[in-house]
């Protein structure tokens, strides 16, 4: 009798050495891992940039209000104007010189002709290509950090796992520290989207809309909760970045300056990262809070290494 308990210990105690819990979407691949450390204590805004009277950015006041507002990242997109791609180039030194990170943010094809006047230029649709020549800028400048597709969870079926697989293999050969951290929506974010990209998501810009329970841009009450929701379908390794309507919404309106204010505090607490939609005018109250509260994160201790 003792020898078989015996056996039947070491039996178990075999069994337990080969199981292995099932992993969220990639969390065990470590390259993945390291392109998601670089998304994490993000704060910054997007878009908004101011242009100068000839229609291009306005690189040394973008860069003065950032510092002013004491953002260390910058979510820069590439769709107003064929300049913005050469304006990129302008931008990376003068933000890298003041250590801020940058994004780079393209338009799907809900948001090119036909439905909207403009592409991402100069190469539109073609994100292969968009993906290797991102890759080969960040190499130059390394505070590009990551890039995103706007309204990434609209179009999945232009974006197919495969396809995703097949430009992100080609982006990574080139730097495999370069993020991609496309804007996924609550109703879309999915354990079958968890499922079929697995691997391929090093983080998401979340657009924080109370989708959950009826969209609006008034009631900050159930951003921890998304959060938290978006967290357990997509595991820990997976950086969560919340967007901010500071700016209105062609659909839901405009939001109030307390309702910025307090989405991005829960934001802050519950999230990774907290990226602004768009970067305001300093005359606005909104620039205001959104300084306010940059400059109290900044002055926080950083995650002990």
């Amino acid at each position: 009798m003792k020898t078989r308990c015996d056996l039947l210990r070491l039996l178990m105690m075999s069994l337990c050495l080969l199981w292995k819990p099932a992993s969220h979407a990639g969390a065990d691949e470590p390259g993945r891992i390291d392109r998601s450390r670089s998304l994490r204590s993000s704060w910054g805004t997007y878009d908004g940039e101011p242009r100068r009277p000839d229609g291009l950015v306005d690189v040394e006041r973008l860069v003065r209000e950032l510092v002013e507002l004491r953002a260390n990242t910058y979510n820069w997109l590439i769709w107003h104007r064929a300049t913005d791609w050469d304006d990129l180039k302008r931008f990376l030194p003068a933000a890298r010189a003041k250590g801020i990170r940058v994004w780079v943010c393209l338009v799907p094809p809900s948001e090119s002709p036909p439905h909207t006047s403009n592409y991402s230029e100069p190469f539109q649709l073609d994100y292969h290509r968009w993906g290797v020549e991102i890759a080969k800028l960040s190499l130059r400048e390394p505070n590009l950090v990551a890039w995103t597709i706007d309204d990434f969870t609209h179009n999945l079926k232009f974006y197919n796992p495969q396809r995703l697989r097949e430009i992100l293999d080609a982006t990574r050969k080139i730097n495999p520290k370069l993020a991609f951290a496309p804007c996924s929506y609550f109703p879309r974010i999915t354990p079958r989207f968890a499922r079929d990209y697995q691997g391929l998501l090093d983080g998401l810009l979340f657009p924080y809309r109370h989708e959950s329970s009826g969209a609006n841009l008034t009631d900050a009450s159930l951003v921890e909760e998304e959060v938290k929701r978006i967290r357990q379908v997509m595991g820990p390794s997976v950086a969560i970045v919340v967007d901010v309507y500071a700016s209105a919404h062609g659909r839901l309106g405009s939001s109030t300056p307390e309702y910025v204010r307090q989405v991005m505090t829960a934001a802050k607490r519950s999230a990774d990262g907290v990226h602004v939609y768009c970067h305001q005018n300093p005359k606005t109250e909104k620039y205001r809070i959104i300084k306010d509260l940059f400059h109290t994160w900044s002055a926080e201790p950083g995650p002990k290494k």
